[in-house]
C-alpha cells in the first residue's frame, strides 16, 4: 500500500519556502481588516499567517500536519490540527483564506461545504492553489518512469487541479457568488533543485520503490532536465495557479 503524503516543517521551509513568498500577493484579494476573524486553512508553518495577523485581524491557523501546526504555534500563532473536509467551526469567521493547500484536499465538495459552515453570513472565501495543468511535465515524467518500473503510477498525480469553470461550479453549488477567478502560468524557480522538490512534494510515489527510490529519482530528474533546467543549472517547476474570491450570497 502506498504511504500518505507526510510533511516535515524543516524540509518544507528549506526546499519549498517560496510557497509563502508567492502567496503574499494573494493577500491583496483577501484584504484583511482590523477586527475581522479569519481562518487560514492549510496554514503550513504559519509564515503567511503572520502577514494576515499584521493587518489587525484575529487569525486562526488550521492544517492537517501536526509538524506544521507545532511550528506555527511555536511562532506565537493560534493554530490547530484540522481536517478541512470537516472543520469544527460554525459561523465563526468573516473570511476563510487558503494558499497552496486546496489541491491536496481530494474531496473539494466537502471542503467547500465545510468552509461554508465556518463562515458568517456574507462571509468570503479567498485562495490560491494549483489549477489545471499544474506541474504537468513533472507528473508526466513520474508516470512514465513509474510505468516503466512497474510501480503504482497513481501517487504521481495525487492532487486536485481544477479548471476555472470546474471550481466556479463547485463554489456556486454551495451558495457562493464568485466575484473573481483566474488562472495563470507561473514558472517557479526551485532554490534547492528538482530532486529536493520531488522528495518534499511527492514522497509517497518514490517511497514505494524502497531502497531503489534514489535510482527512481535519478530517472525522473534526468527526464525533466532538458525542459525544466536552464543553461545556468537553475531548475523550475511548471506551476499553473488558480486564484479566486467568492462570497456567500
Amino acid at each position: 500500500m502506498t504511504s500518505r503524503q507526510q510533511w516535515e516543517s524543516k524540509s518544507y521551509q528549506r526546499d519549498t519556502g517560496f510557497v509563502s513568498d508567492y502567496g503574499a500577493d494573494v493577500l491583496s484579494w483577501l484584504e484583511p481588516q482590523s477586527g475581522e476573524r479569519i481562518l487560514d486553512l492549510g496554514c503550513g508553518d504559519g509564515v503567511l499567517t503572520h502577514k494576515i495577523v499584521d493587518s489587525g485581524a484575529t487569525v486562526v491557523g488550521g492544517d492537517a500536519s501536526e509538524s506544521f501546526v507545532n511550528t506555527a504555534k511555536a511562532s506565537g500563532l493560534d493554530a490547530y490540527v484540522v481536517d478541512a473536509h470537516d472543520l469544527p467551526f460554525d459561523q465563526e469567521f468573516d473570511a476563510v483564506f487558503s494558499n497552496a493547500a486546496l489541491h491536496w484536499m481530494l474531496q473539494p465538495e466537502k471542503v467547500i461545504a465545510s468552509v461554508k459552515r465556518s463562515l458568517k453570513p456574507k462571509g468570503r472565501f479567498v485562495g490560491e492553489f494549483g489549477g489545471f495543468g499544474n506541474v504537468a511535465a513533472i507528473v508526466t515524467a513520474m508516470r512514465a518512469v513509474g510505468k516503466e518500473l512497474d510501480g503504482d503510477i497513481n501517487p504521481a498525480n495525487a492532487w486536485f487541479f481544477p479548471t476555472v469553470e470546474q471550481y466556479s461550479i463547485l463554489l456556486e453549488q454551495q451558495g457562493f457568488a464568485v466575484e473573481e477567478i483566474v488562472t495563470f502560468y507561473r514558472p517557479t524557480p526551485l532554490p534547492t533543485g528538482m530532486r529536493a522538490w520531488l522528495k518534499v512534494m511527492s514522497n509517497p510515489f518514490f517511497e514505494q520503490f524502497g531502497d531503489k527510490a534514489e535510482q527512481v529519482l535519478d530517472h525522473v530528474e534526468a527526464a525533466l532536465k532538458p525542459s525544466m533546467c536552464d543553461h545556468t543549472g537553475q531548475w523550475f517547476a511548471d506551476y499553473v495557479r488558480l486564484r479566486f474570491r467568492a462570497r456567500l450570497d
